[in-house]
């Protein structure tokens, strides 16, 4: 069980209706010119709302920020308790997907890696596919493949459909 978080009520406000960073104007892409030490209000004026949240252990919390669903990017933003930047992530790197393995929850494939591109049902095989576009010299994306208990039962790589498109007649 975490501890309850302590981040005062309006960042966890802002957190939560992303109202801050709506307000900044144009939001930045990536944490790049973030800190460690940065303040959750800064973050999300910088970064925009975040789109999803994950506790972690010792009262830390994931933000993500996925430039998606046809960005390569999604770029994970660790809090302490007290609301300041501990560090940031790219996570979908092959490096990350490695790190993935049969049997893991959802929750615990999301917390890693984030939102996926595209989710889709396979009724055949009763299955979820969770797809990740990222950055490759390869016209592929990265695929996760959850069975009825919500666990990884298969992992991968496969032609991304968008190649599709850019071929033409």
């Amino acid at each position: 069980m975490n501890p309850p978080l302590r981040l005062d009520r309006r960042a966890w406000l802002a957190l939560g209706l992303g109202g801050l960073g709506a307000l900044g104007g144009c939001a930045a892409y990536s944490p790049r010119n973030l800190a460690p030490g940065a303040e959750i209000a800064e973050i999300l004026a910088r970064m925009g709302p975040a789109t999803a949240r994950y506790p972690l252990e010792g009262g830390v919390v994931r933000l993500e920020f996925a430039r998606g669903p046809m960005g390569l990017h999604t770029y994970m933003l660790d809090v302490d308790g007290a609301g300041r930047l501990l560090r940031s992530e790219q996570v979908l790197t092959e490096a990350h997907f490695l790190e993935l393995r049969l049997g893991m929850t959802a929750e615990e494939v999301r917390r890693r890696i984030g939102t996926p591109s595209s989710e889709r049902y396979l009724p055949r095989q009763r299955h979820r596919l969770w797809s990740y576009r990222y950055e490759t010299p390869f016209c592929i994306w990265f695929q996760v493949s959850l069975n009825e208990a919500g666990q990884v039962a298969e992992l991968g790589h496969n032609a991304d459909p968008r190649c599709d498109l850019d071929r033409g007649p």
